[in-house]
């Protein structure tokens, strides 16, 4: 998915070297100067310079429906927004919000625009490829995007107050018609809307338009001036060719049933108004709303178990990025924006400021409330000093007395410093006139500043003899470079500050892989140990942040780090089994057994949510399903006392056994490759270790005497190794079931889940909780876990018509693909970028948890099409956290079966076991069974029958 961006002509020349974003993924480029286009001629021009740069001899029609592409404007002159003209606002810094985790130091307004837009798009129906956004906005939707109807144009709006709506434009909704607009307006007032709401609804334009190819045309249609039949060449047109036509307030008045304007030649396009699901607007197109938005996202969250920063902030609306300051603000100073900017001892702030892009100085200043300083580097030492009013707007006549400059009328500033409106350039608009001196003399931009703002001091000289340019000259002048490489500098030197003030600060809520590879980039030394008493959370995030920041230059000191983080979330879950030890009393007679069987499990969404760390940190939403194969429990556990002081372990399946004698033996349960780890270390949380154990032996020989007899497990796993049904944790929990029956212990379901969980920390295989609560607990269900080292899950069983009603039951195949594939590699990266709050991690695991919320939701509506569909969606969700998921030969089977499916998945961390399918219906399925029991994929792949398993883990006695 291309991302267009429409920016300042300056930093287009350079985007990619300072944002260090792909040139592959993004393009830009800058309105044409002198053509005012609007928002419609705009996003042809950006359109067709994009085709000019990547396939000039296609037709612009099927260049159009090559892939979909997210067009940003954000090119605009930034009148309102001084501090971020020359950069453009989309790259405006954004403070990290307190209560989330994952997010970068240096993120920009881009970069938290774009993955909204990105589903957005990716919900599109197939004729939509393009999505048109503003650059200087932040839309958020705190529930998960609905599926998009078919249309040519689709907008999203969102719900608000007659007083919200009266300074927006509007799409008006017939109620009798609630997807379809019926006319827009621009700005109605609280009259015009009280006339109208008796028979509409309103919902505000947001400014997220999504259009078919042909709404596109119409746009390139009616912005170029030339002849239809040139216009239609695949020639790519000039800026003079083209002409204003505005998006919203043209052609968004020519659509729907009733326009407020029509346009004659305009084609029957189908228009629907989606509501963004629980949407948030944060608009940042000028000073005061870049402030006000930033307070709002950080009080978004009030539930202080959500908040990872500790303590109050002192001055909630004082923000300072990439600075340095001699004198922490004070409770009078508020409403402050402090960014890329040395600020020395001197300095003394109140009320209503934007300070960016000061160097260093030695300056002594003052400053009254509303006073704003912007400093622009020129050429290679020169800065532009910007002064401005926090309310200026940067609009208006200079003679005109509405026309305002630090807060009073631009006339009456200049006649106090003794200047006429003839010391400027002849220019009738402030945007254009040249008030901002250049120099590269510190001392003297400080005495021109109190001299511009005071209009004390003999400095009418100095600003007359020095260069001085315009807003509209700062953003063709600035040195883009300079400018970022002091934010860099500053970055740099704030991260080990922030480190040093863990207790307080962001750190390690940030994407902790982003910082250590800004660490190992700038070879900063590792920040000092943290304290033994710090939160055990954090104390594995470090140690994995520092095998991070290690990784590539010291891979031995990076993997001891790896592995004590990893050992301290094996230790955080396991302290509360080895403080709850237990005794294992015998409870059988001398030939009875217990016999212990288990469903295996397919899950449906949610997986990966249920991992710790990430479910430690967030908990876990996941849907699955217990399932039997070919009519039996596929899993079987079988304990029988035997007369011997000793515990013999047996595997059908894998032809083995093994005989445990002493403690030490038993202890090797974490030893790679033993093919009894799960019994010895189930045996070990039963208390047959004396870590385990409320009673002290000196040797295992005379724990079972005192026990009064031996032990003989055996095992059978009825199904092929690598299957992805959650095989391994389900015996596990089936062995403990058997155990706790065997041995008086009285674990009920959840208590075997949660010790399977502790088990597998055992074994250091890490791994969730899904597996053991699948194949236990019966049936379909979604199972939730909170926050917290207790991860013991919540099961909301769910109707099973979906999977057993005659018209739907014989959709659901399940098909074994030969391919193998093991999740201890697969579990280890991805539990690393959970540590490391990594931000492409986090964002999938969020949108995974959400995702079985809507999963959970269409079994229970009995919407077997949106299940099917969803199902697609968790494969896809899988393959995007880990591209190893899908190898050739699984995507070479899933393109046979695709256009007979609703959705498949691989269960399990995928790569290879058994394939699940939801048909479209019975006749695909058979066609389904047909094509592949004909072309198997391996020699060994087949079709396994299954079923829903209405009881789970049984335990029964001879």
């Amino acid at each position: 998915m291309k991302k267009l961006l429409s920016l300042p002509p300056n930093p287009v020349q350079q985007f990619h070297d300072l944002t260090h974003l792909p040139e592959d993924a993004y393009f830009c480029t800058s309105d044409p100067e002198n053509h005012r286009l609007g928002s419609g001629g705009g996003t042809v021009w950006l359109l067709q310079q994009c085709r000019a740069a990547e396939a000039p001899d296609v037709a612009f029609a099927d260049w159009l429906g090559r892939e979909k592409r997210l067009l940003l404007h954000a090119g605009g002159q930034s009148r309102r927004l001084p501090a971020y003209a020359v950069g453009g606002k989309s790259l405006t810094p954004i403070p990290v919000f307190r209560w989330a985790r994952g997010q970068r130091i240096d993120q920009t307004l881009l970069d938290l625009q774009v993955p909204l837009y990105e589903k957005m798009l990716e919900k599109a129906p197939s004729h939509i490829h393009t999505l048109i956004a503003g650059g200087d906005v932040l839309l958020r939707a705190t529930q998960p995007l609905q599926e998009l109807p078919e249309a040519d144009v689709i907008c999203y709006g969102l719900w608000a107050s007659p007083e919200q709506i009266a300074h927006h434009g509007v799409f008006m909704i017939d109620r009798n018609r609630p997807d379809e607009l019926d006319f827009m307006l621009q700005k109605p007032s609280t009259e015009e809307q009280a006339a109208l709401m008796q028979t509409h609804m309103a919902l505000i334009d947001v400014g997220v338009w999504l259009l078919s190819d042909r709404a596109v045309a119409y746009l390139a249609q009616k912005s170029d001036r030339r002849s239809q039949q040139a216009s239609a060449s695949n020639e790519v047109p000039r800026a003079e060719d083209l002409q204003y036509y505005d998006l919203y307030s043209d052609f968004g008045r020519a659509l729907g049933a009733h326009p407020s304007q029509p346009e004659a030649d305009l084609p029957p396009l189908k228009v629907a108004i989606v509501p963004l699901p629980g949407g948030e607007f944060y608009h940042y197109g000028t000073g005061p709303d870049m402030l006000t938005s930033s307070i709002a996202l950080q009080a978004l969250v009030k539930d202080q178990r959500q908040i990872l920063q500790r303590g109050v902030k002192q001055r909630a609306s004082v923000f300072t990025q990439n600075t340095l300051m001699a004198n922490p603000c004070t409770p009078d100073n508020e409403y402050i924006w402090i960014e890329n900017a040395y600020l020395c001892a001197g300095w003394q702030l109140s009320r209503h400021h934007i300070l960016t892009g000061i160097p260093q100085n030695q300056w002594q200043v003052k400053l009254p409330e509303g006073i704003c300083i912007d400093f622009v580097p020129i050429g290679e030492k020169d800065y532009a000093l910007r002064v401005y009013g926090y309310d200026d707007a940067f609009r208006g006549n200079l003679a005109a007395h509405e026309t305002t400059y630090l807060g009073r009328p631009f006339a009456d500033w200049a006649a106090a410093r003794g200047l006429s409106l003839s010391d400027f350039k002849q220019t009738d608009d402030l945007q254009t006139a040249d008030l901002f001196p250049v120099s590269s003399d510190l001392d003297e931009l400080e005495r021109l500043f109190h001299w511009i703002v005071t209009g004390q001091g003999d400095e009418r000289a100095a600003f007359l003899r020095l260069p001085r340019l315009s807003a509209d000259d700062l953003m063709i002048k600035a040195n883009l470079k300079r400018l970022f490489t002091q934010r860099e500098s500053l970055r740099q030197q704030n991260l080990p500050q922030l480190a040093a003030n863990w207790r307080k600060s962001v750190f390690y809520q940030l994407d902790l892989k982003d910082v250590a590879a800004k660490y190992a980039a700038a070879q900063l030394p590792l920040p000092d140990a943290l304290p033994a008493d710090a939160p055990s959370g954090l104390l594995m995030q470090d140690a994995m942040f520092r095998s991070e920041a290690l990784r590539t230059t010291d891979r031995a000191t990076a993997d001891h780090y790896s592995a004590e983080a990893f050992g301290r979330l094996r230790d955080g879950m396991t302290e509360e089994v080895r403080q709850q030890t237990c005794l294992p009393r015998r409870t059988t007679f001398a030939d009875q057994i217990v016999w212990a069987r288990s469903a295996v499990r397919i899950d449906l969404a949610g997986g990966w949510t249920d991992t710790p760390p990430y479910s430690l940190m967030n908990g876990g939403n996941v849907v699955n399903v217990a399932i039997e194969m070919n009519g039996q429990q596929p899993l079987q556990v079988y304990v029988r006392p035997c007369p011997e002081p000793l515990i013999r372990c047996r595997s059908i399946d894998l032809g083995a056994s093994v005989t445990i004698e002493t403690f030490e033996a038993l202890r090797t349960y974490d030893a790679v490759g033993d093919p009894f780890s799960i019994p010895k270390a189930a045996l070990a949380l039963c208390g047959f270790l004396p870590e385990f154990c409320s009673e002290t032996y000196p040797t295992l020989r005379h724990q079972l005497e005192a026990f009064g007899c031996g032990l003989e497990l055996t095992l059978l796993a009825a199904i092929p190794a690598g299957s992805g049904l959650g095989t391994s944790s389900i015996l596990a929990a089936t062995v403990l079931g058997a155990l706790s029956n065997c041995c008086g212990l009285g674990w009920d379901k959840n208590e075997i889940c949660n010790r399977t969980l502790i088990l597998e920390q055992l074994l250091t295989t890490g791994g969730g909780w899904q597996d053991q609560y699948g194949g236990v607990l019966r049936g379909v269900k979604l199972l939730q876990t909170e926050a917290g080292f207790n991860q013991n899950a919540v099961a909301r069983y769910l109707p099973t018509d979906l999977f057993t009603a005659p018209e739907y039951s014989a959709c659901h195949l399940l098909y074994y693909t030969g391919i193998t594939r093991t999740a201890k590699h697969i579990l280890a990266e991805i539990v690393r970028g959970m540590f490391l709050n990594a931000n492409q991690h986090l964002a999938l695991l969020d949108e995974m948890k959400a995702h079985a919320t809507a999963l959970f939701e269409s079994i229970q509506l009995g919407d077997f099409e949106r299940y099917g569909r969803l199902v697609r969606t968790t494969w896809e969700q899988n393959k995007a956290l880990d591209k190893g998921t899908s190898p050739a030969a699984i995507s070479a089977l899933a393109d046979q079966i695709d256009d007979l499916c609703l959705g498949y998945k691989l269960p399990g961390a995928g790569g290879g076991g058994f394939m699940y399918m939801v048909a479209k219906d019975p006749e695909a399925a058979m066609r389904i069974r047909r094509t592949l029991t004909a072309n198997p994929l391996t020699e060994n792949s087949r079709f396994v029958e299954l079923s829903i398993s209405e009881k789970g883990l049984q335990i029964s006695r001879s």
